[in-house]
């Protein structure tokens, strides 16, 4: 299968840095041109996605909130 399309604007095409792998969860770092996004998935995705340092990967972003903080 691969995906013809997808309504997520925000999206960062990367190679995955770091995976920190938990029973249940997974901490994945994506190293993308406009630095590292992180990505804390099912370690059974993990698995699933054959994920290992150096895949490519897009890490696509969709929040209904977006926080600042004033510097």
């Amino acid at each position: 299968m691969s995906i013809q399309a997808v309504n997520v604007r925000n999206q960062f095409k990367g190679k995955v840095k770091e995976i920190i792998r938990g029973d249940v969860v997974s901490e994945i770092d994506v190293e993308t041109p406009w630095g590292i996004v992180t990505s804390v998935i099912t370690t059974r995705s993990v698995d699933s996605l054959a994920l290992e340092i150096g895949s490519e990967v897009v890490a696509l972003v969709k929040s209904t909130e977006v926080s600042l903080a004033k510097l």
